[in-house]
């Protein structure tokens, strides 16, 4: 059994036991989150939701709040002596699937 979620503005395609890496979530570590569920598939087959499938939802218990490793963005305009160096550490949250109800 698996289900498509929806967080942060992408979706995901899960099992139980799976650990993720999901955009920052408003909660600590150790509590346990509910998302939204796109598509779950069971023993009938596939049911996509419109947007998203009624009275199934997806539990995921927090590991960890951190930051991705640095990444650096540089722009620059040619013959104009114009440049800029930036660097930028996305805030992440890693969540482990407990359940799928569907």
């Amino acid at each position: 059994m698996y289900a498509v979620i929806e967080t942060g503005g992408k979706q995901y395609q899960v099992k139980e036991g799976d650990t993720l890496f999901v955009e920052k979530l408003n909660a600590e570590a150790d509590q346990t989150v509910n998302f939204k569920v796109v598509a779950v598939s069971g023993d009938n087959g596939i049911t996509v939701g419109a947007p998203y499938v009624d009275n199934a939802t997806v539990e995921a218990k927090v590991l960890k709040n951190g930051k991705a490793k640095k990444i650096t963005v540089f722009t620059y305009k040619p013959k104009k002596g114009e440049k800029k160096k930036q660097g930028h550490r996305q805030p992440y949250t890693q969540v482990k699937i407990e359940a799928i109800k569907a």
